[in-house]
């Protein structure tokens, strides 16, 4: 498939290349204020699982999961292009916040009395910035890019309104098309047939990206901790309840270890020397709904098992708690693997040893599970978070 052909705008041959205008810069104020209305949708989304313990409750909340996770990849990304500092970058910014509020705050009622107000809300905050970068990037290339980005919501737009209109049990199938169809956007970044996003070579600030991720991520794990401070100040304070709730506040340490111990690092200085750091930034993000799905998992099992920890075994709850850290280290595993080439080795076998463990977690007792996930969290961290040398094998192509 050909790739668009590199051309030049007229001014400033850096900003034809699609370099950032003002090189390097810090995570800007207004960028984190955005990023924290992120807190309520993970929220949510793990209120959302917790109360709907099915097959079907487990569907609808990975549906919402990538919907959620998009907008913020979307529009987190066309304002990192962008000029910050222009007003009406922060106007982007300010009005995605906004929608995104909404949009949030309709999660609980999605599949019920809030399809309306979640579509409406979803689609604007996708479709919005990615027109006005359509029209403002800082390269034609990238123009094009997004472009073409409106053009699969194109096709996944209709979907999520229909969805809305009909009865439940047709929404679910539509909106899960919908999802699919803005994912595998996502992640092969938006082709058209003859058409493909050339990102080798073309200037842009990965360093400062790789930055928001790792804020979004600290965002995540942090109302992961809000979610189980709430579950133990709702419940009686006996031994047996207060050892569960340790068990996964140390397990929730060492997935937190597991990448700011030594992986951050590693990711920021691939960032820095890769030639295409586009790429290097996409499978950060590609990632990133890995991350979030992996942790709505662990935060609503966590709680289920705090609140029944008398109880003689684990059930779904368990899969839950051994399942979310095992999607988080395994999509760590693939990120480092594509992007790095080094340090992913130890992450797959730790997340493979809790996927095993999540199939014979519903037999085990709740303090077992949550005993057996704190060993294999803790000696995984303690394995990554060494000093070592490491050499990053920049710039491999998929």
């Amino acid at each position: 498939m050909p790739a668009d052909a590199t051309s030049a705008d007229p001014g400033d041959p850096r900003a034809a290349e699609g370099a950032p205008p003002h090189g390097h810069r810090a995570v800007s104020p207004l960028e984190l204020f955005y990023d924290l209305v992120f807190v309520l949708a993970m929220s949510q989304l793990t209120a959302h699982l917790s109360a709907h313990l099915s097959w079907r409750g487990a569907a609808e909340t990975l549906v919402l999961t990538v919907a959620v996770c998009g907008v913020w990849a979307f529009t987190s990304f066309e304002v990192s292009l962008l000029d910050i500092q222009a007003s009406w970058t922060r106007l982007i910014a300010v009005g995605a916040m906004g929608v995104g509020l909404f949009m949030n705050s309709a999660i609980g009622g999605a599949f019920d009395h809030g399809a309306w107000l979640f579509v409406a809300t979803l689609l604007v905050a996708l479709a919005a910035p990615a027109a006005i970068a359509a029209l403002k990037a800082p390269s034609v290339r990238m123009r094009r890019h997004f472009a073409r980005q409106l053009t699969w919501l194109a096709f996944s737009g209709p979907l999520w309104l229909t969805g809305a209109a009909v009865a439940p049990e047709a929404q679910l199938w539509l909106w899960a098309a919908a999802a699919m169809i803005d994912l595998v956007g996502a992640w092969t970044a938006h082709p058209l047939p003859g058409r493909a996003l050339d990102s080798e070579r073309l200037p842009f600030d990965a360093e400062h990206f790789i930055e928001r991720l790792r804020l979004f991520l600290i965002i995540l794990l942090g109302e992961t901790v809000l979610s189980l401070g709430e579950t133990i100040a709702h419940q009686p304070n006996e031994p047996l309840i207060l050892t569960a709730a340790l068990g996964t506040f140390i397990a929730l340490v060492g997935l937190w270890f597991t990448y700011f111990g030594r992986g951050e690092r590693i990711a920021v200085g691939n960032a820095a020397e890769t030639d295409d750091p586009i790429r290097a930034v996409r499978l950060g993000i590609d990632m990133t709904y890995l991350f979030l799905a992996g942790l709505v998992a662990f935060a609503a099992g966590s709680e289920l098992l705090i609140e029944h920890a008398a109880d003689p075994r684990s059930g779904v709850a368990g899969v839950l708690l051994m399942g979310g850290p095992a999607l988080y280290l395994l999509a760590q595993a693939v990120y480092f693997r594509l992007a790095v080439g080094t340090d992913w080795r130890a992450r797959a076998v730790g997340g493979l040893a809790l996927a095993a463990a999540a199939a014979a977690a519903p037999w085990l007792p709740p303090l077992a599970a949550i005993g057996l996930l704190v060993l294999i969290t803790t000696v995984l961290a303690v394995r990554l978070t060494g000093e070592r040398n490491w050499r990053p094998e920049v710039s491999r192509r998929i």
